[in-house]
């Protein structure tokens, strides 16, 4: 059963599912994928657009892969007050299990700041993981 996770900074709330691929994982070969959609809700009072993103894979071992780059999917998506954007993506690891966590680099246009908003740590977890890591 797939869980929502979800946090607030500075008036955006960031939730996160994530859903294990059986079809696209080789578990005998230690290849196991996941997908996550993600949810950015603005419920500030101004427009802000999503710039870079900054994540953090840690496998079952402890091992973390480090991911930052422009936007998401090619996007840098400018939400006004009150608009949402979603997107899918996936992530493979060579555990049955882990978790990812990370940020977004926003700008608000109207000021010209920037601030980082917090992506919730949330669980990639699988039939053959044994037990949850986060």
């Amino acid at each position: 059963m797939a869980e929502d996770y979800s946090r607030i900074t500075r008036d955006i709330r960031v939730s996160v599912r994530s859903y294990y691929l059986e079809d696209q994982s080789q578990p005998d070969e230690s290849h196991f994928f996941w997908a996550y959609k993600v949810k950015i809700e603005n419920h500030g009072r101004e427009p802000v657009q999503l710039l870079k993103r900054t994540w953090q894979i840690t496998n079952a071992r402890g091992h973390t892969q480090r991911v930052h780059g422009p936007g998401v999917l090619g996007e840098q998506p400018l939400l006004e007050p009150g608009e949402a954007f979603e997107y899918t993506s996936g992530t493979p690891l060579d555990t049955p299990s882990g978790f990812m966590t990370g940020a977004y680099h926003m700008l608000a246009p109207a000021s010209g700041e920037n601030f980082d908003v917090a992506i919730p740590t949330f669980s990639l977890d699988s039939p053959y993981g044994g037990g949850r890591v986060h």
